[in-house]
């Protein structure tokens, strides 16, 4: 039978899921008479617990409306899906301004799990590893990110300050279409009303943000996360790259992905030449890419990009005639790691 402190929690848990609970459905959720249901709520109060009591033929007991209460009751499916969800927002960008909030959350969690189940999540966190390293994120306010979403869910416009990349600073008004989480960043896609353009703005550069009067309609194709990508496929980056790849769109996009190329994706699944463009900021990267499509590919521009293509296809042949006197002992060969000309470029925003 559970002991009266856990049909107190059990109380609390009930009213936590909202509305007004009569006496008589608590006494039969906790297995219990009405008098000793007013004797739980009681000890609620004690601890300075808001409940309250509503009279009348419908009445019952409530907790008081906006109140954030402790305790947060996790079973241990909850409590590990909570835990490994900071670890892995941690690692891939998704907090906000105050780095910290991710670890202390966590440790907070940690200290209030009984003892059984803190015994077993530890040891897995401990022992979690990852392939890749943490990267260093310019992550958004919170207040920020807030005011945007609550922009983006009511169709109001907002006005922002911003500086871009090269440093300069301005005042806008944006129609805010979404928020896209990418590649470690958080950015909003939206129409900016001065210059009539739509526009992907990076949210870690937005100094200030406030919802204006008003209201509009987003267009019927807005989908935030297409346009980002198609927004990275077409920035402004130092070099035009045009290819021809001889493939199904799937096939090319398992190596050029939407946010890195534009494709011809007519005809998806046929195998046939299509075009390719990119916009980059280095070209060292390419050749070892497009080697990796195992595909038949023509360089149409630049010229630049084909020397890079043939020097490292006559790198690869010199090394793959290289007899076997020549080969390092096994100890001695360097493991596989990065591919020629590192692993990509930056991705900027607006």
């Amino acid at each position: 039978m559970p002991r009266p402190t856990g049909r107190v929690l059990t109380l609390l848990e009930l009213l936590q899921s909202g509305g007004t609970r009569t006496v008589a459905e608590l006494a039969d959720r906790l297995g219990v008479q009405g008098r000793t249901v007013r004797r739980y709520v009681d000890q609620l109060i004690d601890l300075d617990v808001p409940v309250e009591s509503v009279r009348g033929r419908y009445g019952g007991y409530r907790l008081a409306p906006g109140y954030r209460l402790p305790p947060l009751m996790l079973n241990d499916d909850e409590a590990l899906a909570v835990l490994l969800g900071l670890v892995a927002g941690r690692r891939a960008g998704l907090t906000t301004a105050e780095r910290t909030a991710g670890e202390t959350a966590s440790a907070k969690i940690r200290r209030v799990l009984p003892r059984h189940l803190a015994r077993r999540l530890g040891p897995l966190l401990e022992a979690l590893a990852f392939t890749d390293e943490p990267g260093e994120f310019a992550t958004p306010d919170a207040e920020v990110l807030l005011t945007l979403a609550d922009a983006v869910r009511h169709r109001r416009p907002v006005s922002i300050r911003y500086t871009d990349r090269e440093g300069r600073r301005s005042e806008r008004t944006l129609h805010a279409y979404g928020i896209v989480s990418h590649a470690g960043r958080w950015y909003v896609t939206g129409d900016d009303v001065r210059i009539g353009a739509e526009r992907t703005l990076r949210l870690d550069r937005i100094e200030d943000v406030r919802a204006l009067p008003g209201s509009f309609e987003a267009p019927a194709d807005a989908d935030p996360a297409r346009r980002v990508l198609s927004a990275f496929a077409t920035a402004d980056y130092r070099h035009e790259v045009t290819l021809r790849v001889h493939g199904t769109v799937g096939h090319i996009r398992a190596r050029l992905p939407a946010g890195v190329a534009g494709l011809e994706e007519h005809e998806p699944t046929s195998e046939r030449w299509r075009r390719v463009d990119l916009r980059v900021e280095r070209l060292d990267w390419l050749p070892p890419l497009l080697a990796s499509l195992d595909r038949p590919f023509v360089v149409e521009r630049p010229g630049e990009l084909r020397d890079l293509v043939i020097a490292l296809a006559d790198r690869l042949t010199s090394y793959a005639r290289q007899d076997g006197e020549a080969a390092a002992e096994p100890g001695d060969v360097e493991q596989p790691g990065h591919l020629p000309g590192g692993a990509g470029q930056s991705l900027p925003g607006s």
